[in-house]
């Protein structure tokens, strides 16, 4: 599947935060573009400051991460508050959830502000700074290593959960999914911090607007086995919903506004 322009920067902010430096002709023969495309793909991130042109390629300017939320944030934005407001729907008054750092659950967050004894763990930060200061919840965040690419806390998180009793419902957006993998990340570290909050799960639901469908991700983070729904919007392929139901995983659509982006 081709990468769009949202999947090409997302991999160029990624790839500059892990090495600083990508190459105009290896990116168009990463993602199978013209030179032409690349050098507007990152023309437009220089512009929003992300990151710092140079003769044949660009290279980091040392805070792209930040960029690299908003980005996430506002893409398919209606869908994802639609999205997050069905899966508000299961979730009541004094349960305990996890969130984890996607904009997706960060949505959700915005809708769980009015429960009554809401204890929340999330590794994002941009979740927990919300629920501190619009809601009542006791917001649980493990330590670890800031990962500014998703707003998050990374690292052995686990170690931290384990033997302080259950989590209800785990919500966890992705980069990709797949019946054969489950729920995908493309980030190592934010995957290992995901599979240890699913660990901590009673229930796990996926969160994801349906352009995710089909997308490049590398690892998984829950298997299909683990997952209890999937919540989704009405663009996805019905064949896609009825491949997941044969494996014994639901999937709960929802309409997005006629004319909402």
């Amino acid at each position: 599947m081709p990468f769009d322009e949202f999947d090409r920067e997302q991999a160029i902010l990624l790839e500059l935060g892990s090495s600083g430096r990508v190459t105009v002709s290896e990116l168009a023969e990463r993602f199978g573009v013209s030179t032409v495309t690349v050098r507007k793909d990152l023309d437009a991130l220089e512009r929003r400051t992300l990151l710092r042109r140079i003769r044949g390629g660009a290279v980091s300017v040392g805070v792209p991460d930040e960029g690299a939320f908003q980005n996430r944030l506002h893409h398919a934005a209606a869908a994802k508050q639609a999205i997050a407001r069905a899966a508000a729907g299961i979730v009541g008054n004094g349960d305990v959830v996890a969130l984890d750092s996607s904009s997706t659950c960060f949505y959700l967050a915005q809708e769980l502000v009015d429960r009554r004894n809401l204890v929340v763990v999330t590794n994002g930060l941009r979740s927990a700074s919300l629920l501190m200061e619009e809601s009542s919840a006791l917001v649980f965040l493990p330590g670890g290593v800031l990962r500014r690419a998703a707003a998050s806390v990374v690292g052995p998180i686990g170690d931290v959960l384990a033997g302080r009793g259950r989590i209800g419902k785990g919500f966890f957006g992705v980069a990709g999914l797949s019946i054969e993998h489950g729920l995908m990340d493309v980030a190592p570290e934010e995957a290992q911090a995901k599979a240890q909050l699913v660990g901590a799960c009673n229930e796990v639901y996926g969160l994801f607007d349906a352009s995710k469908i089909g997308r490049f991700a590398l690892h998984p983070f829950v298997a299909t086995g683990g997952i209890d729904a999937l919540y989704t919007d009405d663009a996805i392929d019905p064949a896609v919903v009825a491949e997941w139901g044969r494996a014994g995983v639901p999937v709960r659509t929802v309409a997005v506004p006629e004319g909402a982006s």
